[in-house]
């Protein structure tokens, strides 16, 4: 049988890595089809994998999502019920910082390698008339350092995929301070399957129906996907492709 690969975006929170496996060990039993998870540690290593040529199915941030759909010759099927994709802009929980119009130009601010998150973060500070050449950026592996470094007083500010943020620990989340959390609602990971990917249909329907039963259930809830996932058009990828764009510009 045929070893097919997927790649998981690595901008997910620590505790649902083992959502992830249970997740494709489900999809390979019900879909009856041999399927290798690739969990890169970083943006730059999901890149270079992807760039291999061998992957045919993604979970992928927007931002990436729009340049595979575009560039690369995969589609959207899928993506979560109501998981929107948000982040959040903190600083520390000590600093003179306690508001949005407190960041001035010159700030430091520390993120992990995530430009979705980085486009949404940019587009609040316009409110307070910062654009991106006024800072400074540390851009650091993960976003559990990007929290040291505000934390520390090695940056002003941080930007979060929300989730994230929220499931830092009470300790972490007690020395920042939340100043805006992003309410968009539209933009989302999305599930990619290349082009001419010969089982789509029977992952299809294996994704669509793990709501339906304990142990897809079990898996969702690991994955902080309660809800499940729904079929995603092509016309609903162009329009979140569409919104990436407007924030972009």
């Amino acid at each position: 049988m045929t070893t097919h690969n997927m790649l998981i975006a690595p901008d997910f929170s620590p505790e649902r890595f083992a959502g992830w496996h249970m997740f494709n060990t489900l999809i390979q039993k019900r879909a009856n089809l041999n399927m290798h998870l690739n969990i890169p540690t970083s943006h730059a290593e999901q890149e270079d994998i992807i760039n291999q040529g061998d992957i045919q199915v993604i979970y992928a941030n927007p931002f990436d999502a729009a340049t595979l759909i575009r560039e690369q010759g995969y589609r959207a099927i899928a993506r979560p019920i109501g998981k929107s994709d948000e982040m959040v802009i903190t600083a520390a929980a000590n600093s003179d910082i306690n508001r949005l119009e407190d960041i001035k130009a010159g700030a430091t601010i520390a993120m992990a390698d995530n430009r979705d998150v980085k486009l949404i973060g940019l587009r609040l500070l316009e409110a307070v008339d910062i654009e991106e050449a006024d800072l400074h950026w540390s851009v650091t592996e993960t976003y559990q350092a990007a929290a040291r470094q505000v934390i520390k007083g090695e940056a002003q500010a941080a930007f979060f995929l929300a989730e994230i943020f929220h499931s830092f620990s009470r300790l972490t989340k007690a020395q920042l301070a939340v100043l805006i959390e992003s309410d968009l609602a539209d933009i989302s990971h999305v599930l990619l399957i290349k082009e001419g990917f010969p089982d789509t249909d029977i992952l299809m329907d294996a994704i669509l129906n793990l709501h339906n039963d304990d142990d897809g259930k079990e898996a969702l809830a690991e994955l902080g996907m309660p809800q499940g996932f729904e079929a995603m058009s092509e016309e609903d990828a162009e329009f979140m492709i569409d919104l990436m764009q407007t924030l972009l510009s």
